[in-house]
């Protein structure tokens, strides 16, 4: 399906562009276009409760923080736009639910809505920029590539209309839609030449982000609800009948899998030698990269559908028992946990000194040093 010319594939993926968070920046749903969900930040085993923030209905959204702001959606249909102390600087009205993680870029906050409509918005103001319409709902994060004279940049989307979206970044023009046989739910990562996401027709797909051709497949054999992490030629990712795959690009083989897991809904986090992934059966994996062992499982009391970011020796994950915890990265022992009391479904994003996480409650949650 889909056959072309690996070799050139393969180049895409090893020449493409790195884009990464600082300290203080968690700018996209997984911190990075290649959705590692990896920060070398060192969190302090002592947090409390700085703050937290009410919205109107649930939060299914995945918080970003850049240049001192944070920015949340809500299924109470807004956008909102937090000071790092937890004051409301502004909020857009999208009039339906926002369960997308915003993205920020260039001073402009992207973001999708279950209506289908990506918005771009002022990130200091919350002014609409542009709106671009899909035909289904819009649920994972974007992504952004730059154009291929890189005089500009573009951000990709996923939709439930079956198509991944290239737009112009500045004037929310159209470019490209590359079709697969079902939803995409999750966002594509990217390292700037290539696309990869999987979707519920069963396949991981490639894609070329200059124009959209279809690079390859991979069948997995069900559908992937969640969005894979991309390191050099491998692609680490899950589907809902509980099999998690390290997929290697050249050979378009399987490199390992591990069976039974139950329904992996949300995304890994990738460092250096482990893959760590949630899973709706209440546990946390932790795999060798490179040979699919697992290294270590740490039960929850409820299910998980968000996604971990693993901050320096530590892994970050929220719960549906209402807790968030921190894992030692080494051993998968518990090292500090808070009790929301409310499920949490979202991703958290991690700066210096800060946990930032949404809840079904309806509240952000921010924990740090006093």
């Amino acid at each position: 399906m889909r056959k072309l010319a690996i070799v050139s594939f393969i180049i895409i993926l090893t020449t493409g562009l790195s884009f990464a968070q600082d300290k203080d920046t968690w700018p996209s749903f997984r911190g990075n276009s290649a959705l590692t969900g990896h920060t070398q930040l060192q969190l302090s085993k002592a947090l409390k409760l700085l703050w937290s923030f009410k919205t109107e209905d649930a939060i299914k959204s995945s918080p970003v923080v850049a240049e001192g702001s944070i920015y949340i959606g809500s299924d109470d249909g807004f956008v909102y736009s937090l000071s790092k102390d937890g004051k409301l600087n502004w909020k857009y009205d999208a009039g339906t639910s926002i369960e997308a993680a915003p993205m920020f870029l260039d001073q402009t906050i992207y973001v999708g809505s279950l209506e289908g409509t990506l918005y771009a918005l002022n990130a200091k103001t919350g002014e609409v920029k542009w709106k671009y319409a899909t035909e289904g709902q819009i649920s994972g994060s974007s992504s952004w590539v730059f154009s291929p004279e890189k005089k500009s940049k573009r951000i990709l989307t996923g939709s439930y209309d079956f198509f991944l979206h290239c737009v112009d970044a500045g004037t929310g023009k159209g470019l490209w839609k590359y079709e697969s046989q079902n939803y995409i739910n999750g966002a594509p990562a990217t390292n700037g030449k290539a696309a990869v996401f999987g979707g519920c027709d069963g396949y991981l797909h490639f894609v070329n982000v200059n124009n959209g051709a279809a690079l390859d497949t991979l069948s997995v054999g069900t559908y992937i609800a969640s969005s894979c992490a991309l390191v050099g030629r491998k692609a680490f990712f899950g589907n809902y009948d509980g099999v998690f795959f390290c997929a290697d690009i050249k050979s378009k083989k399987i490199d390992w899998k591990y069976e039974g897991g139950g329904s992996f809904i949300g995304s890994p986090a990738i460092s250096d030698n482990k893959v760590v992934i949630g899973s709706q059966n209440r546990r946390v994996f932790c795999f060798d990269k490179a040979s699919g062992k697992v290294l270590w499982q740490f039960k929850t009391l409820g299910k998980i559908d968000g996604s971990p970011v693993i901050a320096g020796n530590s892994v970050v994950i929220g719960s549906g028992d209402g807790r968030i915890y921190m894992l030692d990265l080494a051993s998968g022992e518990k090292t500090w946990s808070y009790q929301i009391g409310s499920p949490v479904t979202g991703t958290p994003a991690v700066v210096q000194d800060m946990i930032i996480i949404g809840a079904r409650d309806g509240k952000v949650y921010a924990f740090g040093i006093n």
